[in-house]
């Protein structure tokens, strides 16, 4: 994981990149790709992310009351 700050600018994320995004663990963003609740492009072997998938996906989560 690095502590360097992420371009807003960038238009696709690596999961890695998503998972800091998102303040999620990256095995977490994999298994939201697989479930379909995190929608990803697949280039060649590379899994990309789109900022407004992950901007939609934020959005839609619920908060929780204790």
């Amino acid at each position: 994981m690095t502590t360097a700050a992420l371009p807003v600018d960038r238009v696709l994320y690596t999961v890695e990149a998503a998972a800091e995004l998102l303040s999620l663990g990256r095995s977490t963003v994999y298994e939201l790709m697989a479930s379909g609740d995190l929608p990803f492009v697949k280039l060649g072997r590379a899994r990309r992310i789109r900022r407004a998938d992950i901007d939609l996906f934020a959005a839609q989560l619920q908060p929780q009351s204790v």
